[in-house]
This record gives C-alpha cells, sequence and structure tokens, in this order.
C-alpha cells in the first residue's frame, strides 16, 4: 500500500544538507525553554530506584492521567497517555473506523499532512473541505459533505497551518454533525496553549460520546523530543484504543511522562502566558516585513504558523528548495497542505532568527 509521506523531513534534510547559513522555518520545533519543574524532575528520576526504569502502564503513569484528568474535567479511566498527538490522532481514527459505521474521514483543506496519511494507512477514504481564506470552517459544509459512511471528522483549532481558532459555535456544530451521522469529532488541539484571539473552545466542553480530543506536551512545553501526548475518549470507546496502543507500542517512555506529570503541578501559567507574549512579537514582526515585502500573508489566530503568498512563485517543493538555496530561508510548500494553498509558503515562527528570515524574504522578492 502506497501511504502518503509528509514532505516535513525531506525538507528538514535538503536544508540542513544545503551550502550556507539556512534559517529553520519548516518545522514546529520550538526554541524556547521547557518549564524549570519539567529539568528538575529528570535530574531527580535519574536518582530513582531500578524499578522506576521499567515498563510503565500501557495507558500511561497514574499520576500524569490524574494530572490530565483534573485539569480537562473528566474521569482519568478516559485517558490514554500517548507517544505524542501523532498517535492520539492514530487512536482515535483507528477507534473511529473500527466502529464499522462508515469508511471515510473527513477533513479540512489546508488540512496537516498527517491525517491524509494515518487515512490511507488505516484503510479509510479522505474527504476533504476547503476553509476560507482566513481558515474559518463553516460547519454547514462539513455537514453537506457527512454521510452515513462517516467514520469521523477530524479538525486541528488552533489550526496548523492557517493559524485559525474555531470558536464556541463551530466546535459545537461539529459535535452535533459528528452525532446526526454516528461519527466520531477528533479535535486536534495540540495549540491550545497558543491561543492569541482568547476564544479557543475546546471540544471537551461539549458532553458527547461521538468527540474524542487529542492533545500533547510536545509544544506547549517545548519538548517535541519527549513524545508525550494523550488522548481522551468516551467511555464506552476508551478499553479499545487501550488494547491497540498496547499491541502498537506496548508503553511510552517512563522518565519522560514523570517529568511532564511534575511540570504540570508545578509550572504556573506565567510560564505559557510568556511564550505567547514571544510568538506575537515574532508574528508583528514577520508579518511587517512581509507587507513591506508586498506579500499577502496569513495572521494566526493561534499555533505559531504564518503562511506568505509571493507573487508568481507558487509552494512548490522546487520553488522551496530554491528559497533555501538562494535565501538562505526554509520554509514548507502549501502543496504539502493538499490543493486550497498551492500558491503558498508556510513558515514556522520558532527561530529568533525571524527578522533576519523576513528581511531575506523581502530582499529576495524585492
Amino acid at each position: 500500500m502506497d501511504y502518503e509521506t509528509p514532505l516535513f523531513f525531506h525538507v528538514m534534510g535538503y536544508a540542513a544538507d544545503a551550502d550556507g547559513d539556512v534559517i529553520d522555518m519548516v518545522s514546529g520545533n520550538p526554541d524556547w525553554e521547557p518549564p524549570s519543574a519539567l529539568r528538575a524532575a529528570l535530574h531527580e528520576y535519574a536518582d530513582l530506584e531500578p524499578d522506576q526504569f521499567q515498563y510503565p502502564p500501557s495507558a500511561g503513569l497514574r499520576e500524569l492521567r490524574g494530572e490530565v484528568a483534573a485539569r480537562r474535567g473528566v474521569d482519568p479511566s478516559q485517558v490514554v497517555i500517548t507517544n505524542g498527538a501523532g498517535e492520539a490522532n492514530y487512536l482515535a481514527m483507528a477507534r473511529a473506523l473500527e466502529r464499522d459505521v462508515g469508511d471515510e474521514i473527513v477533513m479540512t483543506d489546508p488540512v496537516y499532512p498527517y491525517y491524509p496519511g494515518k487515512t490511507t494507512m488505516l484503510g479509510g477514504t479522505q474527504r476533504f473541505v476547503e476553509t476560507a481564506p482566513d481558515g474559518s470552517l463553516d460547519p454547514d459544509d462539513v455537514r453537506d459533505v457527512a454521510s452515513e459512511r462517516t467514520a469521523a471528522i477530524i479538525v486541528n483549532t488552533p489550526n496548523n497551518p492557517t493559524g485559525a481558532v474555531y470558536p464556541e459555535s463551530t466546535v459545537r456544530a461539529l459535535v452535533e454533525v459528528a452525532e446526526d451521522n454516528d461519527a466520531l469529532l477528533i479535535a486536534d488541539e495540540v495549540y491550545d496553549h497558543f491561543d492569541l484571539s482568547g476564544t479557543f473552545t475546546s471540544a471537551l466542553t461539549v458532553d458527547s460520546s461521538n468527540r474524542v480530543v487529542t492533545n500533547a506536551f510536545s509544544k506547549s512545553m517545548a519538548i517535541t523530543g519527549f513524545r508525550v501526548g494523550y488522548a481522551i475518549f468516551p467511555p464506552e470507546l476508551v478499553e479499545n484504543a487501550k488494547s491497540r496502543r498496547m499491541l502498537v507500542n506496548v508503553a511510552g517512555s517512563r522518565p519522560s511522562q514523570y517529568a511532564v506529570a511534575h511540570a504540570l503541578r508545578e509550572t504556573g501559567p506565567d510560564y505559557y502566558e510568556a511564550n505567547r507574549d514571544l510568538l506575537r512579537e515574532r508574528v508583528t514582526t514577520f508579518t511587517s516585513a512581509l507587507e513591506a515585502a508586498g506579500a499577502e500573508y496569513t495572521r494566526p489566530d493561534g499555533s505559531f504558523y504564518v503562511m506568505a503568498r509571493f507573487s508568481g512563485y507558487p509552494g512548490t517543493l522546487a520553488n522551496v528548495e530554491r528559497l533555501i538555496d538562494e535565501a538562505g530561508v526554509a520554509g514548507m510548500p502549501g502543496e504539502a497542505f493538499g490543493s486550497a494553498r498551492t500558491e503558498w509558503i508556510r513558515f514556522a515562527l520558532v527561530t529568533p532568527r525571524v527578522e533576519t528570515a523576513a528581511n531575506r524574504l523581502a530582499a529576495y522578492f524585492e
């Protein structure tokens, strides 16, 4: 079977092998500090007894599941700790398809590229709903595509790559569409701590047996290498998800989960607000330079990505490679996110060299 292979690692490898200085704005690897409590917990872990270096419970450390459950207002039994949001989404999509109520997974265009690939890998069929130019999603458009063949509707808010944040009315309407078609709404909320608009609403605010929420600490704690995420399932769907998790991965990393649990308990809101403030500054710096260069761009309400369109320079892989070689800036081609933004290039604002990158782009397209 041929799976869609996301282009992230290809572009990152191309940039790493390029001659000269290249500013990496490809993938969402935060460049800021993780919580100090997380570092302290790792030092503490090194001195624990040998039994703490063995398998943790497959569904995750009890302490971490309890911390997540308390913050999200659910029972700990509904929480499955995963290897990042990637595995959380995989478990949710697999659970949706194995319910045997349909084989289609509805997703947006533009789309986070791993959703279509997972759909194909799991034997499902993709259906796409194009978002508005600002990235907003009309639930009526989703309703028009949904049917008795719909196994799941997967959405990402705050959104990668558009930066859109879906309001409460949209989230509630999407849950309703899922319920009306006996499908699952899978809400990937991995950028929830990067809501710059103050309008983010979690799907957990809607009580429904037709919604699954996924998340991770990769972005919020700047620890993409730790691979700690989670999925929150309705009670009647969680046991099969736990079984699949055990069969695929056995368990996750005990030290990573231990450190995240301590950081959750000991890190206050100031840490997250400081990172949002940093991101706001970078958005302003980057978009101001793009505007001066006459480029079109998106200004994110959430997440940490900006999409830009340069006249006569579509967002193809070849053009992104040219930009790496000739301008020293690496972004992601718009064509990697579906058919709706093929003229655009996406840039991740996770480098302290945002201003330099923007100036290089302005000079290149002058």
